[in-house]
């Protein structure tokens, strides 16, 4: 086993907690290496929301304006159609931010922009094809990892191991976290269909007896998501591919002609989704964030902007520290501390939502009428700013406090 110069910090993940905590840590002088167990960013069917509180952390580091120059959609409502009648549910117009818009960016698109970022600088370094294997244990605290990369095993040791690793956490399980299930009575299949230059903009879910189908707007394309009772997948594709495109047709609306275009169940990915979260997030030398710490619904998109308050409120808390020395333990759960109360918040939202309307819809076999929330949203307007707030800022939107450090001959960035 080959062993590898130690940094200040490791951090095992090159999601969006993972990426952005080391940019922000990095351009602060912190020493830190990123691990990403995959040869690029490039997987389709991952979240690609990014939400206003992001953009504002992006224009506090002075990514703003290099994020609007790259592919996107910029999005200011969402609405809701139940038996063909549309219901605008969220208006990001209202906010009171920089971006009132959600924008839409495949999520390697996003990554790819942090990581050409973090790598300008000096203390910054992106290990592709490595994924860590465990932990490096001294007494009683974790001090480094080991991996595996395209040259074989190796070892890093650093004052601070993030673990970034996604809700399949290798580290959480190697560190015997505890993880508590919430219950997610859906899963979802992601497909996507061509999109018509007529065809409308704004993401949309269409609610109807017994389905709920969800378009997010790309480009020449919508990705969608055909929600599905848990478990179901096996008994659904036991009943072949034209049942499933009878099905989507039947709730696709406008959009129903192109159905055909799934040709095969190589077209159809499945997300088993799952609630859950760690009721701690540290251990001596260890730290969780992101959906390694809290995996979080698909609904309302917000897994990603969850996971960049996480690597926000990690770089404010620990970054002073990280400059000179390793955090103790009591300084690790202060990100937990901070951070907790915004997860716990919006997965009851999300476990609401869930058991009360999606799973209460897939289970209708009659006409279904529009909730009287829906009807509100429709007659008091000023009501759609509520939703889009709870998506699009979140319970406690961060802000980086953690000031650059400029580099030797060179300017901050941000």
């Amino acid at each position: 086993m080959s062993c590898q110069s130690p940094a200040s910090c490791i951090i095992a993940g090159g999601g969006p907690a993972g990426v952005m905590c080391g940019l922000l840590l990095a351009r602060a002088g912190v020493r830190v290496t990123v691990l990403e167990k995959h040869r690029d960013f490039l997987r389709d069917f991952r979240g690609d929301t990014i939400h206003p509180s992001t953009l504002e952390v992006l224009a506090e580091i002075g990514l703003l304006d290099e994020f609007r120059r790259r592919p996107h959609q910029e999005i200011t409502e969402i609405s809701a159609e139940v038996n063909n009648h549309r219901f605008v549910v969220g208006d990001f117009s209202k906010l009171r931010t920089r971006c009132p818009f959600l924008a839409l960016m495949p999520q390697w698109h996003f990554l790819d922009m942090l990581a050409d970022v973090a790598r300008r600088l000096p203390t910054f370094r992106l290990l592709m094809e490595t994924a860590a294997t465990g932990l490096i244990q001294e007494g009683d605290r974790i001090a480094g990892i080991t991996a595996h990369g395209p040259d074989g095993p190796l070892s890093l040791r650093a004052d601070l191991v993030i673990g970034a690793d996604g809700r399949h956490s290798t580290l959480r399980t190697q560190a015997g976290f505890e993880v508590v299930e919430l219950g997610a009575p859906i899963d979802v299949l992601w497909l996507r269909i061509s999109r018509k230059p007529d065809d409308p903009h704004a993401p949309l879910g269409r609610f109807d007896a017994g389905g709920v189908f969800v378009m997010l707007y790309r480009d020449d394309y919508w990705q969608c998501a055909y929600l599905i009772p848990k478990g179901g997948y096996d008994a659904i594709r036991a009943d072949g591919i034209d049942a499933l495109r009878t099905r989507i047709a039947r709730i696709a609306g406008f959009a129903q002609d192109r159905v055909h275009e799934i040709a095969s169940w190589d077209d159809v990915h499945l997300l088993s989704v799952a609630v859950n979260r760690t009721p701690e997030w540290a251990r001596p030398g260890l730290l969780l964030i992101g959906d390694a710490a809290h995996a979080m619904s698909p609904i309302g998109g917000v897994g990603i902007n969850l996971a960049i308050q996480d690597a926000v409120a990690t770089a404010n808390i620990l970054g002073p520290i990280l400059q000179t020395r390793a955090p103790t333990i009591d300084e690790l759960r202060r990100v937990e501390a901070r951070r907790l109360l915004p997860v716990r918040l919006t997965q009851w939202l999300q476990v609401q939502i869930q058991n009360r309307i999606l799973a209460a819809t897939l289970e209708q076999t009659g006409p279904i009428s529009p909730p009287l929330l829906l009807r509100l949203f429709n007659a008091i307007p000023a009501l759609r700013v509520l939703p889009a707030r709870a998506v699009g800022l979140g319970f406690r939107p961060e802000h980086v406090e953690l000031a650059a450090v400029p580099p030797a001959g060179a300017g901050a960035i941000g």
